[in-house]
């Protein structure tokens, strides 16, 4: 097939927003309930469920997709990417993300690809954008704003981290990234060592509260993890070396544990987002950290949620199907998941009542896979249609029979 017709297939708006699109004969799984609807209709109107059951009318100019069998779940949630391309975004969405948090862009992309969907510009993923990273050495990150150059040498002042908290606040983020340790997927750091004392991010929380924001905070350490949580950080970021005495005080808080594994996993691999002899040896000891720290998360009755940590670029490999795959064999049923992925990423964004649930109201955020996700958690990787804010968006149908 030529490339342009096979692009057109996987990426064509077929249905507008204020169309009606009725899907025949699908097996529908609500993962804030667990319960399955077979041999179903579900009706999407004004880019809203409308009605769903075994005998609903299906109205005379609606657009009908018969499923054939397959089975019907909520969108993704990727809690932790960083899109800063178009087409980033559409292998996101390609591979059913229908909303995406940013972990920052190195210029306030998140902001402008969330105001492109909005606007109807190209179908994609909701974006919670986060703009620049609050981080001690930025760089080149404070380009986006020349409200930032004098932070180029440096974000450590009270006086630094208000600044660029405000004027990522001002630039519209819908949440504030910061970091407690240094990253893991650089060869000469080490994702243990703290950069920012607990006193420092409650400044970076404080400031953000201000604005009605939460903050994320990348943590690998257990040290700055727990500087994050005693801050009041939303969701620690990674969390590779947690002890059980910081994951009680997440519970104890009711923060999030966003452990991004897929990505570390990605770290021991040649190829994908990182392809490095001393990362492959790094993530030797990192995974089965990061494997015990989940587990007891699990356990203590911790929230964990899915994400990438990726820009969704050419090489990457790294999607929220392969972690929810990973989450099934590392002790979560394959319901629980599949919520670590919808209905607990919705809460940790503040969005649950609108989105991740197959439910009259919410927002018609749909992904088609072949086979039952409850008996072998795996179909979740091989997505084949995805409706985002009521289009159909991707659709590749035709070739899953």
């Amino acid at each position: 097939m030529h490339r342009a017709i096979l692009l057109a297939c996987f990426f064509l708006a077929t249905t507008p927003v204020s169309a009606q699109t009725a899907f025949l004969n699908a097996n529908i799984l609500d993962p804030g309930t667990g319960e399955v609807t077979r041999g179903a209709t579900l009706l999407v109107e004004d880019g809203l469920i409308t009605g769903y059951g075994a005998e609903i009318a299906v109205p005379e100019a609606a657009v009908r997709v018969d499923l054939e069998g397959r089975w019907l779940v909520p969108g993704y949630i990727d809690a932790h990417a960083h899109i800063a391309t178009v087409a980033g975004m559409r292998r996101a969405l390609s591979s059913g993300v229908t909303t995406a948090r940013s972990a920052n862009t190195s210029a306030y992309q998140d902001v402008t690809l969330r105001q492109m969907v909005r606007e109807r510009v190209l179908p994609g993923p909701e974006v919670m954008a986060a703009g620049s990273f609050v981080t001690p050495d930025p760089g080149d990150r404070i380009l986006g704003d020349p409200r930032l150059a004098q932070l180029y040498r440096g974000i450590n002042t009270e006086a630094e981290l208000r600044q660029i908290v405000r004027v990522n606040i001002d630039r519209g983020v819908d949440w504030i990234k910061t970091r407690a340790t240094e990253r893991a997927g650089l060869p000469n750091t080490d994702p243990r060592k703290q950069v920012y004392t607990e006193t420092q991010l409650r400044v970076v929380v404080d400031e953000a509260a201000k604005g009605g924001k939460s903050v994320l905070v990348h943590a690998h350490g257990d040290e700055g993890a727990r500087a994050a949580v005693l801050a009041g950080a939303r969701s620690v970021e990674h969390g590779t070396y947690l002890t059980d005495e910081t994951l009680a005080l997440m519970k104890e808080r009711g923060t999030y544990l966003v452990p991004t594994y897929t990505i570390v996993q990605d770290l021991l691999q040649p190829g994908g987002d990182y392809d490095d002899p001393v990362l492959i040896i790094r993530a030797q000891h990192m995974l089965p950290n990061l494997e015990r720290a989940i587990g007891a998360a699990l356990a203590m009755g911790i929230p964990v949620v899915a994400s990438t940590d990726t820009g969704y670029g050419p090489g990457s490999i790294a999607r929220v199907g392969t972690e929810i795959a990973n989450f099934a064999r590392l002790g979560m049923t394959p319901l629980e998941a599949l919520q670590s992925a919808t209905t607990t990423a919705a809460e940790l964004l503040g969005l649950e009542g609108r989105i991740a649930r197959i439910a009259i109201g919410y927002e018609a955020d749909l992904v088609v896979l072949g086979g039952n996700p409850l008996e072998d958690i795996r179909h979740v990787q091989d997505v084949l249609a995805v409706m985002s804010n009521g289009i159909l968006a991707v659709n590749r149908l035709p070739f899953g029979r």
